[in-house]
C-alpha cells in the first residue's frame, strides 16, 4: 500500500466519522466539532490530490496548496462564528440544546375556556 492511498483511505475515515457524528449528535457543539472533523477529510483528500497531480521533480501543485490553506481559514472562522452563535443560544435561552422546549400539558379546563 502506498501513502497516497493511505491517506485516501484515512480520510475517507475522517469524512465517514464527521458525518456519523453530525447525525447522531444532538448537540450544537458537537455537531460544529464533527462538522470540523469532516472537512479535515475533505482538506485531506484535496492535499492527496494536489500531491497526485504534481509534475515530475515537483513537490505538488501550488494552486491546490493556495486553495487549501484558503480553506483552512475559512474553516476556522465559520466555527469561531459556530461556537459565537451557540454561545449567544446559552445566554439567551439558558440551554444550548436546538430542541424545542416542551409545551405545558393541556388540561380539559383550559380546553373549556376557549
Amino acid at each position: 500500500m502506498n501513502t497516497p492511498t493511505l491517506l485516501g483511505l484515512c480520510a475517507a475515515v475522517l469524512i465517514g466519522l464527521g458525518l456519523y457524528g453530525l447525525i447522531v449528535n444532538p448537540h450544537p457543539l458537537r455537531k460544529i466539532m464533527a462538522f470540523n472533523v469532516m472537512g479535515n477529510g475533505i482538506f485531506l483528500v484535496a492535499a492527496v490530490i494536489a500531491r497526485r497531480g504534481a509534475g515530475a521533480g515537483m513537490g505538488g501543485d501550488p494552486v491546490p496548496q493556495a486553495l487549501l490553506i484558503t480553506a483552512l481559514v475559512v474553516a476556522f472562522a465559520a466555527s469561531a462564528l459556530g461556537v459565537a452563535l451557540v454561545l449567544r443560544l446559552f445566554e439567551e435561552t439558558g440551554s444550548a440544546s436546538l430542541t424545542a422546549p416542551e409545551a405545558a400539558p393541556r388540561t380539559h379546563a383550559a380546553e373549556s375556556e376557549v
